[in-house]
């Protein structure tokens, strides 16, 4: 496992995310105009500061599937208002992570690891729950094949620190597969009664939204 982890894996990352950016060149583009005037000028990407490897920050890079779109007092509107019709697509077939593929290339990333999560919720882990940035964090995980957004926080932590303790390259090749499924059948997209996800409050707090 230490070989696969220190060296192979990585090996993987570059040669995967590298061709990966090559053959989707075309359709990567054809998306990013499309956003480009479905988000109504807000742009076709998303950048933002996310927590990596050892708590490492980085920038993180996905297609925007909302637009910025603000009520009369300047407030962003809630998100199931702002996501729009080519978003819902572009996010239900999981091609808004497509852009993390550079990161991946660039070093930021790994093709598999725990979801990035926003800066803000590294004061809100348990000691037990930070242990998912021990490893770099991933373009799809052992938490988004078994239940993704449809699952409480607590539960994605402990598959995540699950991920950590058994990486393997059998494990990472059954990710990969289960990856294919969840995309195909477009299963656990969204929490139940929210367009995204909710926001983590901490331990038990899991309430309120996030933006994009």
């Amino acid at each position: 496992m230490d070989f696969y982890r220190k060296f192979f894996k990585r090996a993987i990352d570059v040669t995967a995310s590298g061709c990966a950016l090559v053959v989707l060149a075309v359709p990567l583009a054809a998306v990013t105009a499309w956003l480009h005037f479905a988000n109504k000028g807000a742009g076709a990407f998303f950048t933002q500061e996310r927590p990596g490897k050892d708590g490492k920050i980085f920038k993180v890079v996905k297609f925007k599937t909302m637009t910025d779109e603000r009520d009369a007092n300047g407030k962003l509107l809630p998100d199931a208002q702002r996501l729009t019709k080519v978003g819902k697509l572009v996010r239900s077939t999981s091609i808004d992570e497509l852009p993390q593929l550079w990161n991946v290339f660039k070093g930021d990333m790994s093709l598999i690891g725990p979801r990035p999560l926003m800066v803000k919720y590294l004061t809100r882990y348990s000691p037990e729950q930070a242990r998912r940035h021990e490893v770099k964090p991933g373009v799809t995980g052992w938490a988004q094949v078994n239940g993704r957004n449809n699952i409480s926080w607590e539960k994605k932590f402990e598959l995540d620190v699950y991920y950590v303790d058994n990486l393997s390259f059998l494990l990472d090749c059954r990710i990969i597969l289960k990856t294919l499924k969840k995309v195909f059948f477009r299963e656990d997209i969204s929490m139940d009664g929210e367009a995204t996800t909710t926001e983590f409050l901490g331990t038990a707090k899991d309430e309120g939204s996030h933006n994009n």
